[in-house]
């Protein structure tokens, strides 16, 4: 009977020592972990809407307008209702003639009357020999900011279930013909 009672009381010694060292390991307060991202790349892609002149060169074209607007000219209003697919190249360097690495696929809504803003949902697809597969994108794209940060939703190949964020910033701006955007993507999920 003593050796049984000896044994709960060591058992419930060594329980209470556990919680007592648990429970001091435990931060007071949440701090917030800072994460390095995995991996960084650097892109512009090149947008060339379609106007009514350039068929030929065109990346870009308006599938969707409201009522008061039509599919060769973006809309009034901050283009509001216009819904715009693409297919444009993909390049290492800010110039539009430089060799592609991919395709950045996918469409764009300019999506409120007040502000010149718009919500994307793309893909890059690379077809080069440094990498292959594709990295998803989506978010809010409030234009008139320097720069915007979408999330990286995804990916295929190389980039097979990646997350993170991509940071837009407007590279270069024509009218309403062309635009080029720099895309900052760090990666926080790498397989």
């Amino acid at each position: 009977m003593e050796s049984t009672m000896t044994r709960r009381l060591i058992s419930a010694l060594f329980l209470l020592l556990l919680i007592t060292v648990g429970s001091s390991a435990t931060p007071t307060h949440w701090r917030k972990r800072v994460r390095e991202p995995c991996n960084k790349l650097v892109f512009y892609f090149h947008d060339i809407i379609y106007n009514g002149h350039n068929a030929k060169n065109a990346t870009a074209a308006i599938v969707g307008a409201p009522s008061w607007g039509n599919k060769t000219i973006l809309a009034g209003q901050n283009h509001f209702g216009d819904v715009v697919v693409f297919d444009d190249p993909i390049t290492l360097d800010n110039n539009l003639h430089s060799p592609p690495v991919g395709r950045a696929q996918g469409f764009y809504i300019y999506d409120k009357k007040e502000i010149f803003t718009s919500w994307l949902a793309f893909s890059f697809v690379f077809n080069s020999t440094q990498h292959k597969g594709s990295i998803n994108f989506a978010g809010a794209d409030p234009l008139m900011n320097k720069t915007r940060d979408i999330s990286v939703i995804g990916g295929t190949g190389d980039f097979f279930m990646t997350r993170g964020v991509a940071t837009l910033s407007t590279d270069a701006f024509e009218g309403e013909v062309y635009f080029r955007l720099r895309v900052d993507i760090n990666l926080y999920e790498c397989w």
